[in-house]
């Protein structure tokens, strides 16, 4: 049930990407199950999908015939110089352990004044007060300053970094669920017992327009959205 939740939060995201998108060839960089490619390629001119992982290569190949996919490592895209008018990569970059050469590949295959679109769990709220991520899967989670660094020095302009937040609604759930719905989802699946049943109604009720993605109090955020263009 918890993944409602997290699809809802991602799907915000790429909703508010879709415009940016319109009539491009886009990139997406660490597809995972796919269906961001695919709410893309509805606007999107051409879509191919990339992701490291074979099987999900083959499930993205099945399940979506819409848009094209291929298996490739992130660091070396396998596209050609200036061959894409977006580049999107949704909750990726933290799993990269050579991020800084992933930035330099997605300005080499964008063509120039074209975007790159990129989302990430929030340092700061994500990993409170540590150096290391909570998550074992993370290698580097960043701040909305160091993403906007690591971007800037990977040759992009007009870096801008949006924040993912709670609406009214979800801030009330917070409320009824200990000061945080997120927190009462993650206790109740590490500690393997029954879900609360106010917490499963809650959770299967969350919706897109539940969140906000704004640039003020970005630092407070759930999630980092950095846009920025090739120059």
């Amino acid at each position: 049930m918890a993944e409602n939740y997290w699809f809802r939060r991602h799907e915000t995201v790429y909703r508010a990407l879709v415009p940016r998108c319109v009539g491009a060839t886009v990139l997406e960089a660490g597809c995972g199950e796919g269906y961001g490619a695919d709410l893309l390629a509805g606007v999107a001119r051409v879509v191919l999908a990339l992701d490291c992982d074979a099987p999900t290569v083959t499930h993205v190949r099945r399940r979506y015939p819409g848009i094209g996919v291929a298996r490739g490592n992130l660091i070396v895209l396998p596209v050609r110089d200036c061959g894409c008018d977006a580049v999107v990569s949704l909750q990726v970059i933290e799993h990269l352990w050579e991020q800084e050469r992933f930035l330099r590949e997605c300005a080499r295959v964008l063509a120039p004044g074209r975007v790159l679109l990129v989302s990430t769990p929030n340092r700061i709220t994500f990993s409170p007060g540590r150096e290391t991520p909570l998550n074992p899967f993370h290698s580097r989670e960043l701040s909305a300053p160091e993403l906007a660094a690591l971007i800037d020095d990977a040759g992009f302009v007009d870096v801008e970094v949006l924040g993912l937040h709670h609406g009214p609604r979800l801030r009330e759930l917070d409320g009824a669920h200990g000061g945080s719905l997120v927190d009462a989802q993650v206790t109740v699946a590490l500690g393997g017992g029954e879900w609360p049943a106010a917490l499963l109604r809650d959770v299967a009720s969350v919706t897109c327009a539940d969140f906000e993605l704004r640039a003020a109090d970005v630092d407070a955020s759930l999630d980092l959205v950095a846009l920025a263009v090739r120059p």
